[in-house]
């Protein structure tokens, strides 16, 4: 990169970072102050555009530069990789909802304790089965097939925002000057505290009252965004198209919380170790893999 290429991908993570923190705080602060969750989810949307605008701003008016970033959908021979984006996320949920289960089988319930609390004080199990035929079998049918049919695609347009600046642009230039491994190995901290914000006012992912709170949520967070940003940029670097790590950045916001109707709200003090596959334990699956494509890459590009 030339000084000013340099100048502008500094310039990239000023306004990436700073446009969306000013949004994560103020959506933040209405919602602790007003109680106005609708707002809130709002301006966390437009968040997501941050990135791409960020780059917008600099390769079009500070650079003059094409952004790089590509667009055009490639079908053919890429199947494989769009199915991976589409029902990875949802394969990766369940192998860490099994995992940490194996590892603590006594925090399994399936009594519907949770969605009694999801859907209010005045609602028990029971009554919700009786009366509006709500179990925790029929949520998760439910809502896992929206989460592997229809979310996806209605979730990968917000997300292309966070896709275009990390996977389209930043990614490409980490591993420029860094290396494969050292490259994701920083985007995926990056992407990682561009969330923080959320997380220490709102509890944001792992809520606010959890074990090790907030230093090991900040940590966890960061390593599974390495794992996710390690496989989101695979599925660009494959399909040289930033719809695909769209879809699968989608997939993953769809059903990454679902494991959380089998606990009980009381272990919500565990949130940080799983059954999410944001957990400490629950992440391991895709942590694995993530690294091992890594480590396999890196072997074809030496002996080429």
């Amino acid at each position: 990169m030339t000084a000013k290429e340099k100048q502008g991908f500094g310039l990239y993570f000023l306004l990436a970072f700073g446009l969306a923190w000013l949004l994560q705080v103020y959506a933040s602060l209405l919602l602790l102050r007003d109680g106005n969750a609708a707002a809130y989810q709002l301006l966390l949307a437009v968040s997501m555009f941050c990135p791409l605008v960020s780059v917008l701003l600099v390769q079009k008016f500070w650079l003059h530069q094409p952004t790089g970033i590509s667009w055009r959908p490639r079908l053919k021979g890429n199947g494989r990789y769009l199915l991976a984006a589409w029902f990875g996320p949802a394969v990766f949920t369940v192998l860490a909802a099994v995992l940490y289960f194996a590892v603590f089988p006594s925090r399994l319930d399936t009594s519907g304790s949770w969605l009694a609390t999801a859907y209010g004080g005045q609602w028990t199990p029971e009554a919700l089965k009786t009366e509006l035929g709500v179990t925790t079998t029929s949520y998760l049918i439910q809502y896992g097939l929206l989460a592997v049919t229809l979310a996806p695609l209605a979730n990968m347009i917000p997300a292309v925002g966070e896709e275009a600046g990390w996977r389209g642009y930043m990614m490409p230039r980490l591993k420029e000057r860094l290396g494969l491994l050292n490259g994701r190995l920083l985007g995926g901290v990056i992407w990682g505290v561009w969330h923080w914000p959320l997380m220490l006012l709102v509890g944001y992912e792992y809520g606010t009252n959890y074990l090790g709170a907030p230093l090991l949520g900040l940590v966890v967070w960061c390593v599974v965004c390495f794992a996710l940003n390690t496989l989101l940029d695979i599925l660009y670097e494959k399909t040289e198209c930033i719809w695909v790590p769209a879809v699968a950045h989608g997939a993953f916001n769809a059903i990454a919380a679902l494991p959380q109707v089998l606990t009980n709200p009381a272990d919500t003090y565990y949130n940080v170790l799983g059954p999410m596959p944001i957990g400490l334990i629950g992440m391991l699956p895709m942590l694995a893999v993530a690294v091992w494509l890594t480590l396999q890459q890196m072997k074809r590009e030496e002996k080429n």
